[in-house]
């Protein structure tokens, strides 16, 4: 009989802890790591790890499966990559707490803030649940490939204590924030691992109307923060506005943390509006921390961006009025209509209208686009984007962003970079946000965004662009960027048990061939509930990946198994590390 169910034998090691790696075995036992060295046992599957990395699985804090985890088992394109965990419930919008006669208003938000279609969670999502802890009940039933957890999220909470009083941006009152921080207090009880919120002026309805979050005076904020006090346990996550001063962003999360002496964390990033602004919110970061505040930025480790194209949710025209008229057509009679000279005329000759500015904006700006490619290129020059080899040319550039939309039958897919950009080069600001000790890399999205980014690919990107293909005046060496993938995200969150190699931990563990580690670009595929489209990435060089002690990928190819459960609330670090 064997001794071990898994030994994952000769591999490098690069434990999660940063330092050196050393050749090792690792053995596993009932979901838990039970040696690391020579290992003399035999286990039921051994895996040869010879010129290969073994790392802890990634841990992504910042996703939003909510709907996803309700109708599949695969929480792709996340554990496709890597990623052994996720945290959903970000950016204060989700499907719980909800009254009956609020679930359609719950869908039209993550419609709005997440490009989820109406459709798909209409048919997908059950609300077989009112109150957060029925949906964490709901979700302990659910099987999936990896890990997730949940936090509450703001904008449900409030509407749930407010009706169409929080719906619609009222004032609480007394009584209203007294009941959101008992909710948030019961909430983490029942295993949420956080709450969270948003004040980003970009997350809105579908229809223009901000998401109930995001107006809110600070009171409200820190009425949850105070429910984490109360609980004396969880996380606070936060999209701060990127409309008011740096000063004020710091200030607010300043005053979370101290009214709720719990860990925060924000989306950070470089904007363009404000591009030197992320320094200052550094030097804040250090300073908070050196006083015993617990606060760390959240930093996608490439331009942030979106994907646009005659398959995808958005593209230069699509917001165009005559555009509605073929919006819903099959793709290959899109196509046609667009290659006819009369309608590209009359397309050509129009501007966006939408009640959504954000897309607007996302649409508007011309300069900034590019052909994605494949393998895809995040980083392209300012040199190389359709506008500025169409003025080369002598002609409009909207000629020539119509004609890359129709390459490839229609299927081209092209870039808009929007943040996190050096100079005239998009290039990720990641040397100086992902090597800071108090940011955590995060951000994939996976579960949302569904036809506008693919974001969930970060790890494999990151251990590409930063580390594997970087010159040296930019590379991130791989010791230390393990450890950003895997132990500190699970420490933002308290997910003390996964992260490192070490005997006790939770049995999370991937086998990579980092000279065959290749991202592959994003495409559109068609299989969410009633054949809703969304994109997907893969990538090669993941050989094993393993959850709970099962393999569950094998060379980027699911296995079946569905070790991954719902995680309840935090865990702590095993007795014998």
């Amino acid at each position: 009989m064997a001794e071990f169910d898994i030994v994952v034998r000769g591999g490098s090691l690069y434990d999660g802890t940063g330092g050196e790696p050393f050749t090792a075995d690792v053995a596993v036992k009932d979901g838990r790591i039970v040696a690391v060295g020579t290992v003399e046992g035999k286990g039921a599957e051994e895996i040869d790890a010879r010129g290969r990395i073994v790392t802890p699985g990634f841990v992504d804090v910042h996703t939003h499966y909510d709907g996803q985890i309700t109708w599949e088992n695969r929480l792709a394109p996340s554990s496709d990559h890597g990623v052994t965990t996720v945290v959903m419930g970000n950016c204060g919008v989700g499907f719980a707490p909800v009254k009956p006669g609020d679930h359609h208003l719950m869908i039209k938000l993550m419609e709005g803030v997440e490009d989820i279609p109406e459709v798909v969670m209409a048919e997908g999502v059950p609300f077989d649940w009112e109150s957060f802890p029925d949906y964490l009940d709901a979700l302990d039933k659910r099987e999936s490939d990896i890990d997730f957890a949940a936090q509450l999220p703001h904008s449900p909470l409030r509407v749930y204590v407010m009706g169409e009083r929080g719906a619609h941006l009222e004032p609480p009152t007394e009584q209203d924030l007294a009941e959101m921080r008992r909710l948030t207090a019961e909430a983490i009880e029942a295993g949420a691992l956080g709450v969270t919120t948003s004040r980003s002026y970009a997350h809105r309805f579908r229809t223009g109307e901000l998401a109930p979050s995001v107006p809110t005076e600070d009171q409200e904020v820190l009425a949850l923060a105070a429910g984490l006090r109360d609980a004396g346990k969880g996380v606070f996550q936060m999209v701060p506005s990127y409309d008011v001063t740096a000063r004020q962003r710091f200030d607010l999360l300043r005053d979370i943390a101290k009214t709720s002496g719990r860990p925060v964390s924000f989306t950070f990033m470089q904007t363009p509006q404000t591009p030197g602004d992320w320094r200052e919110t550094l030097a804040d970061l250090e300073q908070a921390n050196a006083e015993g505040l617990e606060i760390r930025g959240q930093v996608i480790p490439r331009p942030t961006g979106g994907l646009l194209g005659l398959e995808l949710s958005l593209h230069p025209f699509a917001l165009n009025p005559s555009f509605r008229e073929i919006e819903h057509l099959p793709l290959d009679q899109k196509v046609a209509r667009m290659r006819d000279p009369d309608f590209r005329k009359r397309l050509i000759s129009e501007s966006p209208e939408d009640p959504q500015p954000f897309f607007k904006f996302i649409v508007s700006d011309l300069d900034a686009l590019f052909v994605l490619g494949d393998p895809p290129n995040y980083n392209p020059s300012a040199e190389d984007s359709i506008a500025a080899k169409a003025r080369a040319q002598g002609i409009d550039p909207k000629e020539l962003i119509y004609d890359a939309l129709l390459e490839r039958d229609g299927h081209e897919v092209l870039y808009r970079p929007m943040g996190n950009a050096e100079g005239e080069k998009f290039e990720s600001s990641g040397r100086h946000l992902v090597k800071h000790p108090y940011t955590v890399p995060a951000l994939g999205d996976g579960g949302a965004h569904y036809s506008m980014i693919c974001d969930a690919a970060y790890t494999t990107y990151f251990l590409t662009y930063w580390v594997r293909d970087a010159d040296p005046d930019r590379r991130i060496e791989l010791p230390y960027a393990i450890r950003k993938l895997a132990y500190e995200p699970a420490r933002t969150v308290g997910l003390d048990d996964r992260g490192l190699i070490k005997p006790g931990y939770k049995a999370d563990l991937n086998v990579i061939d980092m000279d065959r580690l290749h991202l592959h670009a994003p495409h559109a595929s068609y299989d969410l509930p009633t054949g809703g489209r969304r994109l997907s990435q893969r990538a090669d060089g993941y050989e094993a990946t393993i959850v709970s002690g099962v393999v569950t990928y094998r060379n980027g190819e699911p296995t079946g198994a569905l070790p991954g459960r719902l995680v309840r609330g935090g865990r702590s670090a095993p007795v014998a590390a």
